[in-house]
């Protein structure tokens, strides 16, 4: 079982910086590729962004590239979502997942609670 806990949401405006945290339980945690997915109010989760287990390797969504960097510390089993120039659009519920596999749908092995993320305009 892994638990995964995020942290580092919050209110900014537009134009502004946050940056996501992502700490895992895994004794393992090198065996799971770290995903972020967002959820905003009304629409379906879509996936954001994943990095390999190595961390040489970041997928993004179109949306979100060039503007968001995901990263990883494997000796603090703890995955990042660095985000720069947040848009109003970029608001949403960020979920970190958790899965042996690179997944862009909803379907990780694990699941974090979520932290908000708004941007004002």
């Amino acid at each position: 079982q892994v638990q995964l806990v995020e942290s580092g949401g919050g209110l900014v405006q537009a134009g502004g910086s946050l940056r996501l945290s992502c700490v895992a339980s895994a004794r393992f945690f090198t065996s799971y590729i770290i995903h972020w997915f967002r959820q905003a109010p009304g629409k379906e989760r879509e996936f954001v962004a994943a990095i390999s287990w190595s961390g040489t390797t970041a997928y993004y969504a179109d949306s979100v590239k060039g503007r968001f960097t995901i990263s990883r510390d494997n000796i603090k089993n703890t995955g990042y979502l660095q985000m720069n120039g947040l848009k109003p659009e970029d608001t949403a519920v960020y979920y970190c997942a958790a899965s042996v596999k690179l997944s862009y749908e909803n379907d990780s092995d694990y699941w974090g609670r979520g932290t908000q993320v708004t941007v004002s305009s």
